[in-house]
């Protein structure tokens, strides 16, 4: 186990990781919100679905999820069709306009990270990938038993693909 004054400075970095996530809001275009992103890339990775799970996936109130929705629908990126199962019900679904401006999201993130990390080598970059993919998981235990504290090994995600949390342009 690492020494306590390891661990408060692990803490003194992530709290500094707020640096690198107002670079990424800011290469944002003004009319895409980090909301309205993040709503874009989870209907990318996971395809149409009710606003209820897309709710789940933010892990915010319906409310919030419904701002994001009518921006996203307002400017075009997003189109609510009627739910064949359940007429009352409305699915979500990307159209070719959001496909687009998520296109350039990740083109714009990749850009800025190019730019900020050119003094790092490939391997140091995969090295920062491989670590930050590892504190996440640490943090990430979702199995039926969890994992001991210390002793994670991915088990305990067996059979749960939802990484929302991950990859999103904000």
């Amino acid at each position: 186990m690492a020494a306590r004054s390891r661990y408060e400075e692990l803490a003194r970095q992530i709290s500094a990781v707020g640096a690198v996530k107002r670079g990424l809001a800011r290469i944002l275009p003004a009319e895409c919100p980090g909301g309205s992103a993040t709503v874009l890339t989870l209907l990318n990775k996971y395809g149409e679905m009710r606003i209820t799970r897309l709710a789940e996936l933010l892990a915010v109130d319906m409310s919030v999820t419904s701002r994001h929705v009518a921006h996203a629908v307002e400017n075009g990126w997003l189109e609510r069709l009627a739910d064949p199962t359940d007429k009352r019900s409305r699915i979500l679904r990307l159209t070719p306009a959001g496909v687009e401006l998520l296109d350039d999201l990740n083109r714009r993130t990749t850009e800025m990270f190019a730019r900020n990390l050119t003094d790092w080598t490939d391997e140091e970059v995969g090295q920062l990938n491989t670590l930050l993919s590892r504190l996440r998981d640490s943090f990430s235990c979702r199995g039926t038993g969890g994992c001991v504290p210390g002793k994670h090994s991915g088990d305990c995600r067996a059979g749960h693909s939802d990484d929302s949390y991950t990859r999103t342009p904000v």
